[in-house]
């Protein structure tokens, strides 16, 4: 019971650090990208919060999944480094009784893994692509931030406003360029701007006190006109905001109820999360054996491959799915059936101590071959 109570507090701790460290990278990652799209015009700038929010949650399955391997390996690797497996061995205790704090430890983290995968990411994927689509659907000069130029859906509008109020469609010192099919310019700049709707719900841009030029660029004849108040047509968009959200924002009720290969694909995925976690995290038990005298660095290497190498195979599995090649009562198992052998075979070639194949065993031979190639001090006088 000693040895289990320090050995929970030691992989929540581990845990602890790993999931920060992983964290705190995604969340940089995420800031940058969203950053850029605001930047960019492709969101709202008082969307990138909620959409920071929506995309961690989005992300989470993967960075618990990665925090309970890695802790687990770290653990483990430094119980050998520091030969405390050595003392845990000669006391008549064998690696598997490892099993089971190293379960109660993970078992939180898959049951998390699995709640995220199936209900939370589906939820945070949906409300991401309704905040990115509900920006879409805005009108052109709706979508305009202050002092940038946003070109128009239909890509022959240019758009400047110096100041903007959302609540009231009102836009302050106004540019419009726009250029028509025949190549002739159409500059517009006024003081203020306001979006009208008439009876039969087309949107309108009525601009007062300013001014407008026609003409084609190049040449001298352009025609200059003042006005009190001039009214331009908005392009609208006036979809439904759930009509092309795709099965990643379905949720798992709604996979199961409509089978088809895409949906299934999907529902292979997050039936596969908290699996691949349970798989990894009895894995690294075994995994981590080390050399006392040798670095722990490649433990977390081949850690981070394998990882790589299982979700990629995932999605293999789930391409061939959503290709129609193979059924999701054949693709969703195997892989973890594999993974679950390579654990038992793992487990026990680590027990069977008297191997030859053995890591304890090749240690003892390579330093009894390094002794044997050494000469004695008396041979060598």
């Amino acid at each position: 019971m000693i040895f289990q109570r320090a050995l929970r507090r030691e992989l929540a701790s581990a845990a602890g650090a790993t999931f920060t460290v992983l964290f705190s990278i995604l969340l940089t990652w995420m800031l940058i990208g969203i950053l850029g799209k605001a930047a960019g015009g492709k969101i709202a700038s008082s969307d990138v919060m909620s959409l920071m929010v929506f995309s961690a949650l989005m992300q989470l399955p993967t960075i618990i999944i990665l925090t309970g391997f890695i802790s687990v390996l770290m653990v483990v690797t430094r119980s050998y480094k520091e030969s405390e497996m050595v003392v845990w061995f000669a006391s008549g205790l064998s690696l598997s009784r490892w099993i089971w704090p190293v379960l109660s430890f993970g078992l939180p983290l898959v049951l998390a893994t699995g709640i995220l995968s199936l209900y939370a990411t589906p939820w945070a994927q949906k409300k991401s692509d309704e905040y990115v689509a509900r920006f879409e659907k805005r009108e052109d000069l709706q979508k305009v931030t202050p002092g940038q130029f946003r070109e128009s859906a239909g890509s022959n509008r240019i758009f400047f406003v110096e100041g903007a109020s959302g609540e009231k469609n009102v836009v302050q010192n106004v540019f419009v360029n726009t250029v028509d099919e025949k190549g002739s310019a159409v500059v517009v700049v006024a003081r203020e701007g306001v979006i009208n709707t008439d009876a039969k719900g087309d949107r309108f841009l009525v601009l007062k006190s300013g001014r407008r030029y026609q003409g084609v660029p190049t040449q001298a004849d352009f025609q200059t006109m003042e006005f009190e108040q001039y009214i331009m047509r908005i392009e609208s968009k006036q979809q439904e905001l759930g009509a092309e959200l795709g099965v990643r924002a379905m949720s798992t009720m709604a996979l199961v109820a409509d089978p088809n290969p895409y949906t299934m694909a999907e529902l292979l995925w997050r039936v596969s999360a908290p699996l691949i976690g349970l798989m990894l995290i009895l894995l690294a038990i075994p995994l981590g054996f080390v050399n006392p005298r040798a670095g722990s660095s490649a433990n977390l290497i081949i850690a981070l491959l394998i990882f790589f190498t299982y979700s990629n195979l995932i999605k293999v599995f789930e391409a061939s799915v959503k290709q129609g090649r193979l059924s999701f009562g054949l693709a969703w198992w195997p892989l973890h059936l594999l993974a679950a052998l390579a654990v038992v075979a793992l487990f026990a070639w680590r027990l069977n101590v008297n191997h030859r194949y053995h890591p304890l065993v090749l240690l003892a031979a390579f330093k009894r071959a390094r002794r044997a190639g050494k000469p004695s001090k008396a041979a060598s006088t």
